[in-house]
């Protein structure tokens, strides 16, 4: 019997090229303004519009200022960015939500919380992360820009179909383990190639157990261990979570929309091309000691790795124990964790604490929906009693493309995807953690385990 990943893909073959790639119909693209300019600029060239615009998603998020968004944009790069995706949207009809838009934020926060993002759909978006949106039982990945003027052009893709992998999780996570930690203990055990050329589904008791919110950080994640993408079978929790969004099914479309989405799981005798399991219970909360998400430890462990160039850009020894290690920033949000649940727990941690002296802490909202729920379940008190404040949507210091970039030589904890060499500014020195982690951090103004705050 087919696996989940055949069920969807072969739904959406359009036709097949003998001894080459699939053309793929596609049901989304999102588009940012980093990677669309130069397709946008193809369909010109070539004097043709978009097939289905109405398909088609766009706002700025990776150059958005996460402060005073009502003003010009200073950065004078950021700003041709911002613009030119604007302009392209109006110009080729395309659905826009542009800062400031109470509809924008991170493309990868707003699809699901949206309803843009079901169960069943082809999902692509020139960014990596596009995994994210695996969460809700999509195929979902990231393609390059030639491949975002093919999408605009056609609605389809030339693709070579992946091989398969199921990663099963059994059992339950402990006190104080996270989605986030989930993740990083995966990438730590398969490192960052580990599942290079596969499509993975993720199963098992723990991944079930998962809210939506934390499905979408698994899933979002999978790039980093070398994965075209991640997703989760739906269920449930996906119905539940996805029923009277804006863009969801409504009604008796509704009914017929879970009735079929209740299909979209792999059959009990599905052949994947490779299967891994794991077992919760061998899970603790989780923090990165390199510059690639794979470089992760329990919190309370020793870095396990041999003295190295990446050791010595971070300014670490092989052996050593990070807990009490003095940390300068603390970034929450990015697609990764920027969501509703990711604030309650972190502010759920620094209640009736204060921030501590000397540790700046960038709270980012991973959309004006984020943002509203923040203030209406009043987390906005809780924080700004404990010392913190919150910024405006958008990427923030996930990544060195706007304001928000960490010093050279400063040490930030982060719950964002990647720990590169000055991927949150140049010199910068990443620790990739989950929101629990980052809350202790900012309050005692060291690397702490999460656990004794719990």
């Amino acid at each position: 019997m087919n696996t989940l990943f055949d069920k969807i893909w072969d739904a959406h073959v359009v036709s097949l090229i003998p001894d080459g790639p699939t053309q793929l119909y596609i049901d989304r693209l999102y588009c940012h303004e980093v990677t669309s300019p130069q397709a946008f600029d193809g369909l010109r060239a070539r004097g043709i519009k978009c097939f289905r615009p109405e398909k088609i998603f766009c706002m700025p998020d990776h150059n958005t200022p996460t402060h005073d968004q009502d003003k010009p944009i200073e950065d004078p790069v950021s700003k041709r960015q911002v613009d030119s995706l604007e302009r392209n949207a109006k110009e080729f009809g395309l659905n826009y939500f542009g800062m400031m838009h109470p509809k924008n934020g991170i493309i990868h926060v707003v699809g699901p919380e949206r309803g843009l993002s079901l169960p069943g759909m082809t999902i692509v978006c020139g960014d990596s992360h596009t995994s994210t949106h695996g969460a809700v039982g999509a195929v979902a990945f990231g393609i390059g820009t030639s491949e975002v003027e093919m999408v605009l052009a056609s609605q389809c893709i030339l693709q070579q179909k992946p091989k398969s992998m199921r990663i099963t999780v059994d059992g339950k996570l402990g006190k104080g383990v996270t989605a986030k930690d989930l993740a990083l203990y995966l990438m730590m055990k398969l490192t960052t190639s580990g599942a290079t050329g596969y499509f993975v589904e993720y199963a098992g008791e723990a991944v079930r157990s998962l809210s939506m919110e934390g499905r979408l950080t698994l899933s979002n994640l999978s790039i980093e261990m070398g994965a075209r993408g991640g997703f989760i079978a739906p269920d449930q929790v996906t119905f539940d979570y996805l029923k009277g969004r804006e863009y969801a099914p409504k009604g008796e479309e509704w009914d017929k929309a879970v009735e079929y989405w209740k299909t979209l799981k792999s059959g009990d005798d599905a052949v994947f091309d490779k299967e891994l399991h794991f077992d919760a219970a061998d899970i603790a909360p989780m923090i990165t000691y390199g510059t690639n998400p794979g470089m992760g430890m329990p919190i309370d462990g020793a870095i396990p790795v041999p003295q190295c160039k990446a050791l010595d850009y971070m300014g670490f020894t092989s052996g050593q124990s990070l807990i009490g290690h003095k940390i300068d920033y603390v970034f929450l949000g990015a697609c990764t964790n920027g969501r509703i649940e990711d604030f309650r727990a972190f502010a759920s941690l620094v209640k009736g604490h204060k921030k501590a002296p000397g540790v700046t802490a960038w709270l980012v909202p991973g959309s004006w929906m984020v943002d509203a729920q923040i203030r209406e379940e009043g987390l906005d008190k809780v924080l700004e009693e404990a010392g913190f404040e919150i910024r405006q949507p958008g990427c923030s210091a996930c990544l060195a493309m706007n304001d928000d970039k960490i010093p050279a030589g400063k040490y930030s904890v982060s719950t964002s995807n990647r720990n590169f060499e000055g991927r949150q500014g140049p010199g910068s020195r990443t620790l990739l953690a989950s929101p629990l982690t980052a809350a202790t951090a900012a309050i005692t103004g060291e690397v702490t385990d999460p656990r004794k705050f719990l």
